[in-house]
């Protein structure tokens, strides 16, 4: 008899891995779809009972239009994708594919952007704040002692 799959530890995360990989190849070298570019698979997230599965993607271009052209053209290719993952993939249940655009890479770089600008004004208000040399007519620091 087989063992549940509560009692086999990380189960769900090799198995969303698995998908991860075999799905990236798949996408890669199998779908011919000219909506769908260079993506790169982030993450994939499994339900308890493995019928559905979220897979997070990025782009390279993160413009509105390149980010729903290719989320159309996964959506379209969802079913193929799920039959040439079933060839690979021997579970009892094979998930439900839902992609979903990763938007944590570039709120990443918004964040770091910030963060760079941030420092550049702390920066320029330390040398603002920066003591100046003594500059009072009449005292002459450099004056030779006669």
């Amino acid at each position: 008899m087989a063992k549940h799959s509560k009692t086999i530890p990380q189960r769900g995360l090799r198995v969303a891995d698995q998908i991860q990989k075999d799905l990236s190849e798949l996408i890669a070298f199998e779908l011919k779809d000219p909506r769908v570019g260079m993506i790169t698979l982030t993450e994939v997230q499994l339900t308890p009972d493995y019928a559905h599965a979220k897979v997070y993607f990025t782009l390279l271009k993160d413009s509105k239009e390149e980010v729903k052209s290719t989320l159309e053209g996964l959506n379209k290719a969802s079913g193929y994708l799920h039959n040439m993952l079933g060839k690979r993939l021997h579970i009892h249940t094979l998930p439900r594919l839902h992609f979903v655009h990763d938007t944590s890479t570039s709120r990443g770089l918004q964040m770091s952007a910030l963060i760079d600008q941030a420092n550049a004004v702390r920066a320029a208000d330390f040398v603002d704040d920066a003591p100046k040399a003594d500059t009072t007519p009449g005292i002459d620091m450099d004056a030779d002692a006669e």
